[in-house]
């Protein structure tokens, strides 16, 4: 029985669209759009995360030696991303298929208003049966505004769409229990459990051209399945991997979707980052919030307010030894919270319905 997914996110990385002299393969590149051509065919929404702007202002323009990293990465990015969406725009063009270029940058998810101008655009995109390429603005995300790479943007996108499926397309068959160059290693087909630690037995390695290696992209694996996310990785050098990875024909690892999650929760669960407060809570409010019980943070569990906040900011949640349990929406200010600490029949800090637990 294949996969019958609606809704797929697909992500191909900077290893997978470049050769190994950092150019740009245009013979897969144009064998992955026919996949993408037929599964669109097939009825089913697809949105595109593609890496390869940077590859694709290689190919055009050469730098001296000298240039700063950084202006280096814009100027290739800026030139590439024009010859990128247009090597696609050609390439659907003969399949029938309108795509559209979506450039985003991680402010975009930090605040409420720009994440759904940016959600209703892409549902818009899809009902028109438009084919949305998504990729990070490297012409302005610079440094510390940067995604981790784009498994990380596409981890976002996939849970701000509701996406059924996750496939990340690397240069590899999947997830290994050890270096996959190394005689031995197995691929993990299926993975269920959302504590595993990848660390043990995955390299902290970069890929060649990409900015993330694979612990990345299996924390974010997690995260996303964790939230009723199939996510898919798998080698997207060899043909025809995403038609045969549909139709259930291909090795590759497979992280199985365990829960279901509220369109804000998806968002706040991906909020850690943008988190303006922090709230110390006691153990026996750790105790509840972790439970299976659905329990909103009420005051009478706070210990200490240890960052300020306003109403409708995200917050973080740290237990007594300052570990981080959880992320939430704040119902009132840090002046409120800090004169409830402790207080019992209080209104909540941060309700169930806007509260997200760490796995």
């Amino acid at each position: 029985m294949a996969f019958n997914y609606q809704r797929i996110v697909i992500k191909i990385g900077s290893n997978v669209l470049t050769q190994k002299d950092g150019l740009p393969d245009v013979n897969r590149i144009s064998n992955l759009v026919k996949q993408i051509a037929a599964i669109h065919a097939s009825g089913k929404e697809v949105i595109l995360v593609s890496s390869g702007a940077v590859a694709s202002g290689r190919s055009l323009i050469t730098l001296p030696e000298k240039v700063d990293n950084i202006a280096a990465r814009q100027l290739l990015a800026s030139v590439g991303q024009v010859k990128l969406i247009n090597t696609y725009a050609q390439l659907l063009e003969q399949y029938q298929i309108l795509c559209s270029q979506v450039l985003v940058t991680k402010e975009d998810f930090r605040d409420r208003t720009h994440y759904l101008n940016m959600k209703n655009c892409l549902e818009i995109l899809l009902q028109h049966k438009v084919l949305p390429i998504v990729n990070e603005n490297d012409v302005v995300s610079v440094t510390e505004l940067m995604f981790t790479d784009n498994d990380e943007l596409a981890g976002l996108i996939a849970s701000m769409l509701n996406a059924q499926a996750l496939i990340i397309l690397s240069n590899v068959d999947g997830i290994y229990d050890g270096d996959p160059k190394i005689p031995g290693s197995a691929l993990l087909e299926e993975i269920s459990k959302s504590d595993m630690d990848f660390s043990s037995f995955i390299s902290s390695s970069k890929s060649q051209f990409g900015r993330g290696g694979m612990i990345t992209k299996s924390t974010m694996s997690q995260k996303v399945a964790a939230l009723g996310i199939a996510v898919h990785i798998a080698n997207g050098t060899k043909d025809d991997i995403l038609t045969d990875l549909l139709d259930k024909d291909v090795k590759h690892t497979r992280f199985i979707p365990n829960k279901k999650a509220s369109g804000k929760k998806k968002w706040i669960a991906h909020s850690a980052n943008y988190a303006t407060g922090v709230v110390r809570v006691n153990d026996g409010a750790k105790t509840a919030l972790t439970s299976n019980r659905a329990t909103s943070l009420l005051p009478v569990g706070i210990i200490d307010i240890m960052e300020d906040f306003k109403k409708g900011d995200i917050i973080k949640l740290v237990d007594e030894q300052q570990k981080i349990i959880g992320q939430g929406i704040a119902e009132y200010g840090a002046d409120k919270a800090r004169e409830r600490i402790g207080k019992k029949h209080e209104k909540p800090l941060v309700h169930y319905d806007y509260l997200y637990l760490q796995a």
